[in-house]
């Protein structure tokens, strides 16, 4: 990454622990596109549950040549983002597989359909 990762907590406490699973999930997306010019996460504790627990929001943009990749995870789709690391974990998951789809795209792998007239 050509720019350092930027972590920002909303509704939280920032959390060093959190913030260093981000960096290593991150640095781990340099190894699907090496061209990655900058990376921003931001983790989001909406509600604030007191017999429940909070669902984490985390939402991913992604810069690289050409391309914005935007990843966002719904929490009210995904209980299991009661788990902050969980809901990090799905959301570079998804980052991952754009960035996967870039990848292959900007390398010509991708199969194209001839137009038929």
């Amino acid at each position: 990454m050509k720019i350092p990762m930027q972590v920002t907590f909303r509704g939280m406490e920032k959390s060093e622990a959190v913030e260093a699973s981000v960096l290593e999930h991150a640095k781990k997306l340099d190894q699907f596109c090496d061209h990655i010019i900058s990376c921003r996460a931001v983790i989001e504790a909406p509600h604030h549950h007191k017999h429940k627990g909070n669902i984490y929001h985390v939402s991913i943009d992604i810069t690289a040549p050409g391309k914005e990749i935007a990843v966002t995870r719904d929490p009210s789709k995904h209980q299991a983002h009661e788990d902050i690391y969980v809901a990090i974990r799905d959301a570079f998951n998804a980052a991952r597989r754009q960035l996967q789809d870039y990848t292959r795209k900007q390398r010509g792998d991708v199969k194209t359909h001839p137009v038929s007239e």
